[in-house]
């Protein structure tokens, strides 16, 4: 678990079923360091009495109250004022909406609409209220006004139905709050590429490699949150780009090579997460390749390695940081690879686990450094992609020399 040793925590507290599970969050956050007061919506009180979070935080929690009180007639403003960091979990479809137009008729809205500090939204609902173009709408509104935004984990939700919009992990929302607490990267670049890459056999047919974009995208979102300048080099891909990063969109290996190196030189850091097609065909037929059902060879021909071609011209202290699926001995071979490319950390990463990989939240991976061997380096875990995007803005960060502020290491 982070170190929050000696920040304060506002939690907003909105009501939905998950709002139980901020009193887990509000202990994992003084178990952290962090001191925590508490505002909860109307609604949220009826889910869970404002008692247990005064007596779980030691303070008077904020909420809605027709009996006046000379000490609470300025809560909404000294519990902001107070606060390193603003955190609403969960955050209800109706909240996001208050928030996202500047609506203040409860306590949390108000303390979001009076926070001078980082905020930190954790939305929890039905998988298809989370969808729905209205909630997308307002969470495209609210991270273009800076709120940092942990998304929701798919899976089996109180309702029964299955989909994304379960309360997720609390290390992953810990980790959301120290970044939100870092210090902003000033005007450090980083490209991140992201999707796949597509090599036409014909004007129908190509050949690819298996990539939703999730990683890509999380990874970008994570380093534009930290305040980094963010160049997103997309092939195709599932994902839509966050808000706020320059995107440049692409197709083919070649493209994506020409589209990275071009970009290079302004770059301080450069993260290769797409999944980038090794072969594509040596020529392409004009027409489409008529069905015979005869045996067809085609002829390949390799594409360039985008990161090796990036090692040979970079900069001085410019970072690559490379990526490797595997299906089989995935730390032999990530060592191999870091080895010969000469990238200053690469993720290893593979897909065979049940419920991870492709298009879903949660992967089994490892970040290695050029001190790794088979002896000391570190085994394959589960975790979800945000929380790789996280390790991966730490680390850059580290190697940059961007400090955090304070015990938020």
């Amino acid at each position: 678990m982070g170190n929050l040793t000696g920040k304060k925590v506002l939690l907003g507290v909105t009501g939905g079923i998950a709002a139980y599970k901020a009193c887990e969050l509000l202990r994992r956050l003084q178990d952290a360091g962090a001191s925590v007061r508490v505002a909860m919506t109307p609604s949220a009180t009826d889910f869970v009495g404002p008692m247990t979070f005064a007596a779980l935080s030691g303070f008077p929690v904020f909420i809605a109250s027709k009996t006046y009180s000379p000490q609470s007639a300025f809560q909404h403003i000294d519990y902001p004022r107070w606060a390193d960091v603003l955190v609403v979990a969960p955050a209800s479809a109706n909240s996001l909406a208050r928030f996202a137009h500047g609506l203040a008729d409860e306590p949390v809205s108000q303390c979001v609409l009076a926070s001078l500090v980082p905020k930190v939204l954790v939305p929890a609902m039905n998988f298809a209220m989370y969808q729905s173009a209205p909630v997308q709408r307002n969470l495209d509104v609210l991270r273009a006004d800076g709120f940092h935004i942990v998304e929701p984990t798919a899976g089996r939700l109180a309702c029964g139905e299955e989909g994304q919009g379960r309360f997720p992990e609390i290390a992953q929302i810990i980790s959301t709050i120290q970044s939100a607490l870092e210090p902003k990267a000033n005007g450090k670049t980083i490209l991140v590429t992201a999707g796949r890459t597509e090599e036409p056999i014909d004007p129908v047919r190509m050949i690819t490699n298996r990539s939703s974009g999730k990683t890509g995208v999380a990874i970008a979102q994570a380093f534009r949150d930290a305040g980094f300048r963010v160049i997103l080099v997309q092939g195709p891909m599932d994902q839509v780009a966050p808000d706020g990063c320059e995107v440049i969109s692409v197709s083919s290996a070649l493209q994506m090579h020409a589209a990275v190196l071009s970009r290079q030189q302004e770059c301080d850091g450069i993260i290769f997460c797409a999944a980038v097609a090794d072969y594509r065909p040596k020529v392409v037929a004009s027409e489409k390749i008529k069905d015979s059902r005869s045996q067809l060879l085609l002829e390949l021909e390799p594409n360039p390695s985008i990161l090796a071609d990036c090692a040979k011209l970079r900069k001085p202290s410019q970072l690559l940081i490379g990526f490797a699926l595997e299906t089989e001995n995935p730390l032999k071979h990530g060592i191999q690879k870091l080895a010969k490319t000469g990238a200053d950390f690469l993720v290893v990463n593979t897909p065979v686990k049940a419920a991870s990989g492709f298009g879903l939240d949660v992967v089994e991976y490892a970040i290695l450094s050029p001190s790794h061997n088979l002896g000391n380096a570190p085994a394959l875990a589960l975790g979800s992609k945000t929380a790789l995007a996280g390790e991966l803005v730490q680390k850059v960060r580290n190697a940059l020399g961007i400090q955090a502020v304070g015990p938020c290491q």
